[in-house]
C-alpha cells in the first residue's frame, strides 16, 4: 500500500532566530557559550528566504534548551563551492545541509561526514523512505528531512476559461496538446500554454525516471523522444523558448503566478512560496497540482525527486549534540516543524497528510491529493560517485539540443562517448 506524504501547520515566512555564539568543543562534551550550553554550527543557505530553516532550528531549540543553533548562511549560488572548499580546508562548522544527492556523491566518495548509520536505527524508517537514497554500502553519511518530487502545476482559471478539463492523468502528449489549446496572445502579452524551466532534468529526468534509465551507463538514446516533444513544443511557441528563458534569466515561479504559464511541471518546493505569495497578496493565481504527465495512460505515476537532509561534519567537535539534532529533523517533530511552512517533510504519515492539506491556501480538491501520493519517485539527476562528472556533460549537451546547435541524435550520442571516456575511461 502505498503511503500518503507529509505535513502539518500554516505560516509562509521566515520565523526570527536568536543566533548567537560558536562552534563548541569536545566531541560529547557541551561547546562554548552558557555552562552546561552546546552551540551547533549549520551550514544552510539563503536564511532569510528559506523558512523551513528557521521553523526546524526554533522547534529544535524549544526541545531541547542546552543547544543554541548558529546557521552559516551562505547564497545559495555559491552553496556548492563553498562547503567544499570549507570541508577540504577542515572547517569545523558542525552540520552540513546536504542540498541534493549529486552534492552527498562528492561528500560520501571523500568520507568528509560522519557515518551516521547509528541515527538511521534508531529512526522510524519504514517512515521515512527517502533514508535509503543515503545508504552508501553500510554506511549513511546523511539523513534527510524533506522529500520533493515534480508535479504539474496547473492554473485553475485559465483551465476554465479555455474550456479544457483539468489536467487529469495526462500524458506529455496530452499536455502538448493542452498547452496548444491555453497559448494565448503574442509578444508582451503573450501566456504560454506551458512553461519548462531550462535545467536538463526538465527533460532529461522525467525521461530517464519514468523509463527507468541509469545514467551511468554510456547510451542516451532513451531521451530522444522527450526532446522531439519539448522541441516541438518550442517550435510551435507553446513554451518559451529555452534561450529567451536563459538569456533573460526568467523564473519559473513568476511565469506561474504572473499567470504567464497556464502549467508548468515542477517541483513541490514551489508549494511554500505560492502559499506565502497568497497570504502576502503579491499573487492571486487560482492554483492546483496534478501528477506530472507520463509516458503512457494508464501506468503507474511515477515522477522525479529526491532528499534534502543533514550530515555531520567528520571536523566537528559536538557530534552527539549533531547527532541529537539530525534525529530530530528526520523524525516526526522535525517534519511537523518543516511542514508548517509548506515544505514536504521526509517523514511520511497519514496524520500529517492531513495536516498538511489544512494549510491555509492549500488546494484540498482530489487531484491535488493524487499529485502527492506518487507511486514511484526517482532520482532527478545522475548519483553515485561519478554523479557530478556526469552531469556537467550531461547539462552541456542539453544546451547545444535546445539552442539547436546539435542535433538530439548528435547530442545524445556525444553524451554517450564523452562520459565513456571522459568519466569511466572505457
Amino acid at each position: 500500500m502505498k503511503r500518503s506524504l507529509i505535513a502539518a501547520g500554516a505560516a509562509a515566512a521566515a520565523l526570527a532566530l536568536g543566533l548567537a555564539g560558536c562552534a563548541g568543543t569536545g566531541s560529547s562534551s557541551p561547546g562554548s557559550g552558557t555552562a552546561g550550553s552546546t552551540t551547533l554550527r549549520v551550514a544552510v543557505w539563503n536564511l532569510q528566504q528559506t523558512p523551513e530553516f528557521g521553523a526546524l532550528f526554533s522547534a529544535f531549540e524549544k526541545a531541547n534548551p542546552s543547544i543554541t543553533i548558529q546557521p552559516v548562511d551562505i547564497l545559495a549560488a555559491n552553496y556548492e563551492d563553498k562547503i567544499t572548499t570549507m570541508l577540504a580546508g577542515g572547517d569545523t562548522t558542525d552540520i552540513i545541509t546536504v542540498k541534493n544527492l549529486t552534492d552527498y556523491a562528492g561528500y560520501a566518495q571523500k568520507k568528509q561526514l560522519v557515518d551516521v548509520a547509528d541515527v538511521v536505527k534508531s529512526l522510524p524508517t519504514t517512515d521515512i523512505p527517502a533514508t535509503e537514497s543515503y545508504k552508501t554500502g553500510s554506511a549513511y553519511y546523511a539523513v534527510p528531512y524533506r522529500q520533493d518530487f515534480s508535479v504539474l502545476y496547473y492554473n485553475k482559471k485559465m483551465f476554465a476559461d479555455a474550456g479544457v478539463a483539468d489536467p487529469e492523468n495526462l500524458t506529455w502528449d496530452e499536455f502538448a496538446a493542452d498547452a496548444a489549446k491555453l497559448t494565448t496572445g503574442d509578444g508582451a502579452d503573450k501566456v504560454y500554454g506551458a512553461y519548462l524551466h531550462t535545467w536538463n532534468s526538465m527533460v532529461q529526468g522525467y525521461a530517464a525516471a519514468q523509463q527507468d534509465k541509469s545514467y551511468d551507463k554510456p547510451d542516451y538514446s532513451w531521451m530522444a523522444d522527450q526532446y522531439k516533444l519539448t522541441l516541438g513544443m518550442q517550435k510551435a511557441g507553446t513554451i518559451m523558448d529555452w534561450a529567451t528563458a536563459n538569456s533573460q534569466q526568467v523564473q519559473y515561479k513568476d511565469m506561474f503566478e504572473k499567470g504567464k504559464a497556464a502549467m508548468v511541471p515542477m517541483g513541490t518546493w514551489l508549494i511554500a512560496p505560492l502559499l506565502a505569495d497568497t497570504k502576502a497578496g503579491t499573487t492571486d493565481v487560482d492554483w492546483g497540482i496534478a501528477p506530472i504527465p507520463q509516458l503512457k495512460s494508464g501506468t503507474k505515476i511515477t515522477t522525479m525527486g529526491g532528499p534534502t537532509g543533514f550530515g555531520i561534519n567528520k571536523n566537528s567537535k559536538n557530534t552527539a549534540a549533531a547527532e541529537k539534532f539530525l534525529t530530530f529533523a528526520a523524525g516526526p517533530e522535525g517534519a511537523k516543524a518543516v511542514a508548517a511552512v509548506g515544505i514536504v517533510p521526509a517523514y511520511h504519515s497519514d496524520e500529517i497528510t492531513k495536516q498538511y492539506f489544512g494549510l491555509d491556501g492549500m488546494p484540498s480538491d482530489a487531484l491535488s491529493k493524487t499529485a502527492f501520493d506518487p507511486d514511484v519517485i526517482r532520482p532527478d539527476g545522475p548519483t553515485g560517485t561519478n554523479a557530478a562528472a556526469i552531469g556537467t556533460i550531461l547539462n552541456q549537451e542539453h544546451q547545444l539540443i535546445m539552442t539547436g546547435s546539435s542535433s538530439v541524435a548528435d547530442a545524445t550520442a556525444e553524451m554517450a562517448s564523452r562520459v565513456k571516456s571522459d568519466v569511466l575511461h572505457q
